[in-house]
């Protein structure tokens, strides 16, 4: 810190000094090494068990389950919402040629939504965890059976009749 130039700033200087000193010294020992480190926008939910996790009776848990399912859903929408709007603003700045330009983009919002759909699509706006649990469990046995959704294949067509 520079010199005081007169005994006025001199003694101003020292009692700020004063009153700031423990001040500026509890908060950068104490209190910062302390402070969680995140965005202020953005809050951090503990993970909870997922309904499979749960017992049949624990309402609780399923309760738990069906807010985090929620919340999940509620960021994929916000996640397909972003890409849209980045594939759409691509289409608009690279006007006649934005097949080609914007292709990228295009096929990370192509995913995002195949992904959306084969996760919460056809369950409704009031659906839980459960039902969703249930969407996945029979489509994995339906790919189990018969190969990837949307295939063609049919492995009980493919065996030849003797």
């Amino acid at each position: 810190m520079p010199e005081a130039r007169n005994p006025l700033e001199a003694f101003m200087s020292a009692v700020y000094n004063t009153i700031d000193g423990p001040v500026t010294w509890f908060r950068e020992s104490i209190v910062e090494p302390n402070q969680k480190k995140y965005p202020w926008y953005h809050q951090e939910y503990r993970r909870v068990p997922t309904i499979d996790q749960c017992y049949t009776d624990d309402v609780v848990c399923r309760f738990e389950a069906d807010q985090q399912f929620r919340r999940d859903r509620m960021v994929d929408n916000e996640v397909v919402s972003i890409l849209r709007q980045r594939f759409e603003d691509c289409t608009l700045y690279e006007a006649p040629d934005h097949l080609e330009k914007c292709k990228g983009v295009l096929d990370q919002y192509e995913k995002a939504a195949e992904n959306w759909f084969i996760k919460y699509g056809d369950l409704g706006a009031y659906t839980n965890a459960k039902s969703a649990y249930m969407k996945q469990k029979h489509r994995l046995i339906w790919e189990r059976r018969y190969g990837p959704v949307g295939t063609g294949k049919n492995k009980r067509e493919e065996v030849p009749e003797e």
